[in-house]
């Protein structure tokens, strides 16, 4: 979901950009139109994330998977392992791309409880020697996420962020990278971003594919080849948006209100259930299951008409999910919330 102020804005400028006669999408990557939006984008970036200056924000193609093997390639050396929390699919996922280029170890593996809560991360955690920790921070699929960010100083934490990336307050500087695909709370899909500690570019001494060379990248101002110009404009109208609302504190007040309203019933009927533990539910994604699953289907079509859609759950591990992120309003959970009521009413 994109916020409605954001579509609209994009709709009115979409033929005649700034009076230029022209979309932003015809214009030159080179042109001093787009220029300016790259630059107003990373700047707005910066100042809504609080990034210190010795990191590098950069726009790149592919989405997050595209940095399950540019990580890696451009922060492990020859043989250098790097430490894995696995707590969902997406992080198995990164995981076994890095295992095509380095040695990987699991410091944490939650397969055995199903993924349904995140673990607490500490140094004594880590192996020596380790070339980075990676984390995903919040999960899809699974509806959990890091309620606490680990505190990790041994070896540089990693985090994909797609899915809560500007949702709430962060320290980067715990981080030496974060990156997260634009489709959640920055934009259309097609675009990534990444935020990373100035002296890890360069890092492995490998030769890297060029459009993954994250130094080269940072070198050549996200703009080495043509950059998915559309998609950093939208990018560009969705941080003005949030930094009209009040920025990412605001914006991590709302979302909890949002999740607490949704959970709340939840842990009131029997009807559903929330397989996840409290001290690990996620605030941007709430998956819940049926008592009897054949009602799936029936809540599914019912929620459709009811225009309530995206809730059913990943092909991956089925169930219902309900995907609340910065763009949703509360109304729209309250809706929801509604309907659930209503349906276990009927049935």
């Amino acid at each position: 979901m994109l916020p409605t102020p954001v579509m609209e804005k994009a709709a009115s400028e979409f033929l005649n950009y700034r009076g230029s006669g022209m979309s932003i999408m015809e214009d030159s990557h080179r042109g001093k139109l787009f220029e300016e939006v790259l630059d107003t984008s990373l700047s707005l970036l910066r100042e809504l994330l609080s990034v210190p200056e010795n990191y590098e924000i950069m726009f790149l193609s592919g989405g997050a998977s595209l940095h399950f093997s540019a990580l890696p390639l451009n922060l492990l050396k020859e043989g250098e392992s790097a430490d894995f929390a696995v707590t969902g699919i997406w992080a198995k996922k990164a995981m076994e791309e890095a295992l095509r280029f380095n040695p990987v170890k699991k410091i944490y593996d939650g397969e055995d409880h199903k993924y349904t809560e995140s673990p607490e991360l500490n140094d004594s955690m880590v192996n020596p020697g380790a070339g980075y920790v990676y984390i995903t921070s919040n999960n899809t699929l699974l509806g959990t996420r890091y309620a606490t960010i680990p505190n990790i100083t041994k070896a540089p934490l990693i985090a994909d962020m797609t899915s809560e990336i500007l949702s709430r307050k962060i320290d980067v500087s715990k981080f030496g990278a974060i990156f997260a695909g634009a489709q959640k709370n920055i934009g259309p899909s097609g675009l990534s971003v990444l935020i990373i500690r100035k002296d890890l570019l360069g890092r492995s001494g490998r030769t890297v594919p060029i459009l993954m060379d994250y130094a080269l990248t940072a070198k050549n101002k996200s703009m080495y080849n043509t950059p998915p110009t559309y998609s950093i404009y939208m990018a560009k109208l969705v941080f003005e948006w949030l930094k009209d609302l009040g920025g990412v504190e605001k914006i991590e007040k709302i979302n909890e209100e949002k999740a607490k309203i949704l959970y709340d019933y939840l842990d009131t009927t029997s009807f559903y259930n929330a397989p996840v533990k409290p001290n690990s539910r996620s605030v941007m994604n709430v998956v819940f299951t049926l008592q009897d699953k054949n009602l799936e289907s029936k809540f599914l079509a019912g929620a459709e008409e009811k225009g309530l859609h995206g809730l059913e759950g990943h092909r991956l591990v089925g169930g219902l999910r309900a995907s609340i992120y910065n763009s949703m309003p509360k109304e729209g959970v309250i809706a929801l919330v509604e309907y659930m009521k209503e349906f276990e009413k009927k049935v």
